[in-house]
This record gives C-alpha cells, sequence and structure tokens, in this order.
C-alpha cells in the first residue's frame, strides 16, 4: 500500500516536470512576442548544424533581417523629431513676452500705420458711400431714369384706386387725399426710403404760397413739381400753407410713378362723376348765395355750404 503511493507521488511530480517544461520560459515569452519565433527557430537550428551565422541566410528572408534596422531607424527619427520639437517649444517660450507685458500690449496697441501701395498699384477704392450721399438735391437729377422699379414695386404703384378712395370737389375735381399717396410710397419703399427734398425757397404771394420740391426714392432723382396752396395773409398759417404745398407737390411727383394716374384720364373722369357723384344746390351759410356744388351720392355739403 505504501510502495503503490510512492509511486503515484512520483508520477504525479513526473507529470508537473513535465507540464513545466513545456510552459515557455521568460526567454520563449519575448521571441514570441516579437511575432519571428518561426524564423527564431529556424535560424538557431540552422547555426546548431552549421556552425557558422553566415551560411543561415536561406533561413530568414531579407525583410525579417531588416526589419530591426528600419524599427531602429524610426526610434531614431522619433526620437530627433521629439527633440525638435521641444526646442521649438522652449525657442517660442523664450521669445514670448511676460504675460503682463503680452496683456498690456493688448491693452495699449501700437497706433496703425498708413497703407503705402507698391509701385505701379492701381489705388485703392473708396468706401462706399449710402446713395444720393452728398448730392445737392436742390438742383441734382442724380439717378433719373437710370433703371426701373422691381415689377412687384411697379405693380403696387401702378395698382388701381378703389372708387371708394377717390374724393371730388366742389367743383367737380376729383383727387386722391395726400395720405393715401404716401400709404402707397411706404407700401412700395418702406418708410424713410422715399422723400421730398425742396429745390427753392418758400414763395409767399398775396394769397397764395409755393414750392418746387424733388421726389426722392433709395437715393435717386424721380420726379419734381411746384406745389401750391393758398395764404390767407397772416403769418399763423404759413406754416400750414407750406405743408400743404408740400403735400400738393407730392401728388404731382406721383404722376411719374403711375401712382392714381386715372384721375388725370378725361374718360375715367366722366365715368366716375356719372356713377358716383352729383350734384346739388346748397346754400353759403354766411353770404347766403346758392350754387350748385359737386358732392359724393349720399354725402352732405361740407362747410361752408348747406343744402338750399
Amino acid at each position: 500500500m505504501g510502495g503503490d503511493t510512492s509511486k503515484e507521488a512520483a508520477d504525479a511530480a513526473a507529470e508537473r516536470q513535465r507540464v513545466e517544461d513545456d510552459e515557455p520560459d521568460e526567454w520563449d515569452k519575448r521571441i514570441f512576442s516579437t511575432g519571428c519565433a518561426d524564423e527564431n527557430m529556424k535560424m538557431t537550428d540552422c547555426y546548431f548544424e552549421k556552425k557558422d551565422w553566415r551560411q543561415c541566410k536561406d533561413e530568414a528572408s531579407g525583410d525579417d533581417i531588416q526589419q530591426p534596422a528600419k524599427a531602429k531607424a524610426n526610434t531614431s527619427a522619433k526620437f530627433n523629431t521629439a527633440n525638435s520639437l521641444q526646442a521649438l517649444r522652449d525657442n517660442t517660450a523664450a521669445s514670448k513676452p511676460p504675460t503682463s507685458a503680452y496683456a498690456a500690449s493688448q491693452l495699449d496697441p501700437l497706433p496703425p500705420t498708413a497703407y503705402t501701395p507698391p509701385p505701379g498699384a492701381p489705388p485703392l477704392p473708396d468706401a462706399p458711400k449710402a446713395p444720393g450721399a452728398g448730392i445737392d438735391w436742390s438742383s441734382s437729377f442724380h439717378g433719373l431714369s437710370t433703371i426701373p422699379f422691381a415689377p412687384e414695386v411697379a405693380a403696387v404703384l401702378m395698382k388701381p384706386i378703389p372708387f371708394e378712395d377717390v374724393e371730388i370737389k366742389p367743383d367737380g375735381i376729383i383727387y386722391l387725399p395726400e395720405i393715401k399717396y404716401r400709404r402707397i410710397l411706404n407700401q412700395a419703399f418702406g418708410p424713410g426710403g422715399w422723400g421730398m427734398a425742396p429745390r427753392g425757397d418758400l414763395a409767399v404771394g398775396e394769397r397764395v404760397v409755393t414750392r418746387e420740391y424733388a421726389l426722392l426714392v433709395h437715393g435717386r432723382f424721380i420726379a419734381q413739381a411746384r406745389g401750391e396752396c393758398q395764404f390767407f395773409g397772416n403769418d399763423d398759417g404759413i406754416a400750414t400753407a407750406g405743408e400743404g404745398c408740400k403735400s400738393n407737390a407730392l401728388m404731382r411727383c406721383c404722376k411719374d410713378l403711375g401712382i392714381a394716374s386715372e384721375l388725370w384720364d378725361p374718360r375715367y373722369i366722366r365715368d366716375f362723376k356719372k356713377k358716383y357723384t352729383s350734384e346739388i344746390w346748397v346754400e353759403h351759410v354766411t353770404t347766403k348765395k346758392k350754387r350748385l356744388i359737386w358732392v359724393r351720392k349720399g354725402d352732405d355739403p361740407t362747410y361752408p355750404y348747406k343744402k338750399s
């Protein structure tokens, strides 16, 4: 019984030794990690047989022999590149001013120097200016008939006027109130995209004030007209008459844009008066004189008249 136990122990020890011998040692592990274990085994067997490494050239390919040299060269190149980068960093750090001086230079930069073009170079273009900037609009016709307006703008300007917007004066002249001209211009060009520039001083007569204006759109001359307004001889009414004069000039200038152009068409005038207006007898509330005036159908006469 004891002999059998000793034999089993010896067999187990021999098996452990065999397993340990089969396990690769530290040297073998390093050889295997290179990926060249087969080539190493061939070279080792060749040397064991021939005892001369020079006779074992056929046991390994040229690439396998040169690979360590390539790896060494790459390692050397990487080392040199790293040294160069470090040297560049050192030089940059040495040339960079201290943080406080750098910050101060940003707060107090050097004054700009004037640009001097090289010989033979064309001059620099002038800075862009707003359309119409620097033009004397009291006499200039800058931009007249240079380019038509876009179709969508033209459609707004020449849109037929609704009959309910048209008014008639007592003497039978039909007209569009000046505020509606302004609304059409604002719709077409936007508020601030157009304006009226005076072309002379306000002329004050005994019963009327006049002044010439130019209609400007986006820095372009469009039209000019002389506006007029009745004036009753007192200084307090000059400002009101001057504003009426400007509105009258605006309505006349808008004819060139096609706004309410039908109001100057004789056939339209006759048709409008036939359908929408009528003549009625009225009495002046002060003088008691009677006369015929034009009004829109359904409207009552306005001061200083009343139905007779």
